[in-house]
């Protein structure tokens, strides 16, 4: 967490040292971390930037976490080639504690959760005209973090259960110095959902439908908020409140199907169809998903991640989304990373009619509209025929072509309970090790290490 107060200070830094008569006024350098980087409404704001770039990051949706779900579930469907040996025992389910990919998962949500603590905790100098905006985004960007490290590090959700077993640590007030206060251990999965949702329907409700002019449109929305809330209830198998959150987005009217499946990806700015994703400039570095599953043709390694039989054999050879493969350096790449800069989709239309599709055929619903006419839109997008009628095994089918390898695999896997080659779907060896560097650090998850490691 000493990272976290570096980077308040850096902002405080940049403030101060505008004016030169403030600059001789200064107070002692280690009051300045939170006293100047949250004093005001423009320096809140900034320290908000702050907490998107640490979202960015390689080691969470720069890329890293969506390839890592893709490489744990992807057993015959894609090979690790690479040579980094993090990703490789990702993808053979021999991970240890001093693995760097989880660590550093583990570091930067952290860190982006601390940041969010810090801006939610400095509301009232905000201008009150922005201030639920401000806020909004920080229960966003908070929960998501939330989301993905309780689906990493805890044991699934199971619908129906208590949920007792271990989550991961809630920090919900900022961390500044390091004292006996800090060492906290584990929420339960039951408790981490419920505090990810609470946040996300108050986001929901006071972030925006869209970007005012003026403002970026890569931070979050209500149909941001919306689309997670979507993803975290279909994740704990409540289809009701899953399919009504996917039809807020859909029936919003903001968004709408690129023409074409390959329209959706390798975008320098959102496409219509974008709800949220990650911008990356020359300025920012490579986004992480070209740099493993593309080649050096398009700004990537030489190709770390093969496609192999086992996938392209699931699609009619008409399907646009077959189409999209491509063959570099002797093997077959998805066509959805190839840009070195651009675009890291992180939530699609498509993904929310999909959602809202199965819910309404598991509950027998048709809210927003039927299954079969959900369906049918992403099918026909693809470039398929109408299908006539639909079963629930149709949807979750095209659900896999769909959204192949944007980061889904493991999850979907886990909660339809899939066997991942030989391994159940519960397999400890399917849940992440608490880093080995946090378990030495922080008394409070002594023996609270998970199972296998």
């Amino acid at each position: 967490m000493k990272k976290i107060k570096s980077i308040l200070f850096l902002f405080a830094a940049l403030f101060v040292a505008s004016s030169c008569e403030k600059f001789l006024d200064l107070k002692p350098q280690q009051n300045l971390d939170t006293e100047v980087a949250l004093s005001s409404d423009a320096n809140v704001k900034t320290v908000l930037v702050s907490a998107y770039a640490i979202m960015r990051s390689s080691g969470i949706y720069g890329g890293c976490i969506l390839r890592n779900s893709e490489l744990s579930g992807g057993t015959g469907e894609i090979s690790w080639q690479g040579t980094y040996n993090g990703p490789r025992e990702i993808y053979n389910h021999q991970i240890i504690a001093a693995n760097g990919e989880i660590t550093s998962q583990w570091l930067s949500s952290y860190e982006c959760v601390n940041i969010c603590n810090n801006v939610l905790s400095a509301l009232t100098v905000v201008n009150a005209e922005d201030r639920e905006t401000v806020e909004g985004e920080a229960l966003f960007l908070r929960s998501f973090m939330y989301f993905d490290l309780v689906r990493f590090f805890g044991k699934n959700y199971e619908p129906g259960a208590t949920n007792s077993q271990l989550g991961v640590p809630l920090v919900l007030t900022p961390t500044g110095a390091i004292g006996n206060d800090n060492f906290v251990g584990r929420n339960t999965v039951e408790e981490v959902y419920a505090q990810v949702i609470k946040d996300l329907e108050r986001a929901a409700t006071i972030l925006p439908q869209v970007r005012p002019e003026g403002t970026s449109p890569y931070y979050a929305t209500s149909g941001a908020a919306n689309a997670l809330l979507a993803r975290i209830y279909l994740q704990k198998g409540d289809f009701a409140k899953a399919r009504d959150a996917a039809d807020k987005v859909i029936s919003s009217d903001v968004y709408s199907l690129t023409d074409t499946y390959a329209g959706a990806f390798n975008n320098e700015e959102y496409s219509s169809e974008d709800i949220f994703s990650t911008k990356f400039t020359s300025a920012d570095g490579i986004n992480q998903m070209t740099e493993f599953w593309s080649t050096t043709e398009y700004g990537g390694r030489d190709g770390d991640i093969e496609i192999l039989e086992g996938h392209l054999n699931l699609y009619d050879p008409t399907d646009q989304r077959y189409a999209l493969f491509w063959s570099g350096n002797d093997a077959m790449r998805s066509g959805k990373w190839n840009t070195m800069y651009g675009l890291v989709n992180l939530f699609r239309l498509a993904e929310m009619y999909l959602v809202r599709a199965e819910c309404n055929q598991r509950l027998g619903t048709s809210v927003g509209d039927t299954p079969l006419d959900d369906y049918n839109m992403i099918h026909e997008r693809a470039g398929l025929a109408a299908a006539t009628s639909v079963t629930l095994d149709d949807i979750l089918y095209e659900r896999r072509l769909e959204l192949a390898h944007e980061g889904f695999k493991l999850h979907d896997m886990k909660r339809l309970k899939q066997s991942v080659g030989s391994l159940p779907y519960n397999d400890p060896k399917l849940v992440y090790p608490i880093p080995a560097r946090e378990i030495a650090a922080n008394p409070g998850l002594k023996d609270q290490q998970n199972e296998g490691y």
